[in-house]
């Protein structure tokens, strides 16, 4: 056993906690932790399921699990722990990136040119509603680069300077998309349907404005938290998609296109500050150098399977050469309360 650990935890039996190993990577002390095999051929997902509590426990302390070593081969196994783990595992709606479907709720990552990063996020920040946790499933790693950097938000928050939080917490920030241009997801693929009264209907749930127009297009807008208090423990964290949906994330040429063709509030997606005002791009650009300062990463190893609380950890996606095979499960549903600059949020039944 790691000496970061107890000899013994209480409600663990020594012959359960015997069957495996904690752990950390090298020079990554106390983050993420790493649970291992402590004997041969055990069944991650048996395993798992007989220690839910444990491993519920260990991730509100750490923010992010990896379990190393288990025989996790296939992508049926990987639902099996998830399934194991979780009272609900949650379909991609509202979506802000393509991804595949390989298996009942089981999805590809993001497909995004590999030649560019994925700045860290929580996944579906900028909804209503968001997963309580994310997985991933290494199907088979990069042939070079192609890391998950994450980042425990409980330091971010406070690396942020306090005049950067104060503009958000005031105004809040307000998600502007547009669908139908061809040049992003279109409606259909990010609501998950072709009726346009069950959109009209979801972004009614959602607080959402929503505005048919000409051609088929649809805009939304929303405006949302930056920050978000854990349903659990309490700890407010950095909670957002503004540097994500940003104009400033974008590289250089694409964005000058972008603006060649359309204005700001007609681009496929934008942040704004909540009052419509617009977000300096110094502000965006401390947001994703805090986040660089924060960030750990490791290679990933075929069978790795990565889980996050999505509130107290952010992730992101490092260029890569070569094929590179990540699965993603979300679960349990969070829905989040706009009608304060610092929302709660509660496990829906």
């Amino acid at each position: 056993m790691s000496s970061n650990f107890p000899r013994r935890r209480q409600g663990i039996r020594l012959s359960d906690r015997d069957l495996v190993k904690f752990n950390y990577l090298k020079n990554m002390e106390g983050y993420p932790l790493v649970i291992s095999p402590g004997v041969d051929d055990l069944n991650l997902a048996n395993w798992a399921i007989a220690q839910k509590e444990l491993i519920e426990r260990e991730l509100l302390k750490h923010g992010a699990i990896l379990f190393r070593g288990f025989n996790s081969e296939t992508a049926e196994h990987f639902s099996q722990v998830v399934n194991g783990l979780s009272n609900e595992v949650l379909e991609y709606k509202e979506r802000a990136a393509a991804r595949s479907q390989v298996a009942a709720k089981i999805y590809t990552s993001t497909a995004y040119p590999a030649d560019q990063p994925i700045a860290l996020h929580h996944e579906m920040s900028y909804s209503h509603s968001c997963p309580g946790k994310i997985w991933f499933y290494c199907r088979k790693p990069a042939t070079k680069g192609g890391r998950t950097p994450i980042a425990d938000d409980r330091k971010v928050i406070k690396m942020l300077s306090p005049t950067l939080k104060k503009r958000f917490l005031d105004k809040g920030v307000m998600y502007v998309k547009n669908y139908g241009e061809g040049l992003d997801l279109s409606w259909q693929e990010a609501f998950q349907t072709d009726d346009r009264q069950a959109v009209e209907r979801y972004c009614q749930e959602a607080n959402m404005q929503c505005e048919w127009r000409n051609g088929g297009r649809l805009r939304t807008r929303a405006v949302r938290h930056v920050t978000v208090s854990h349903p659990k423990l309490g700890t407010t964290v950095w909670f957002n998609h503004a540097h994500m949906f940003h104009l400033s994330n974008l590289m250089p040429k694409i964005r000058e296109g972008l603006l060649a063709q359309f204005t700001e509030n007609d681009v496929p997606r934008n942040a704004f500050f909540g009052d419509g005002s617009a977000i300096d791009d110094s502000i965006m650009e401390e947001v994703r150098e805090t986040y660089n300062r924060a960030k750990v990463s490791f290679e990933w190893e075929q069978g790795d399977i990565l889980l996050l609380d999505n509130i107290l950890s952010s992730h992101g996606r490092e260029p890569f050469e070569g094929s590179r095979d990540i699965l993603v499960a979300m679960t349990e549903r969070l829905r989040l309360n706009t009608s304060g600059s610092v929302s709660e949020l509660f496990v829906t039944e």
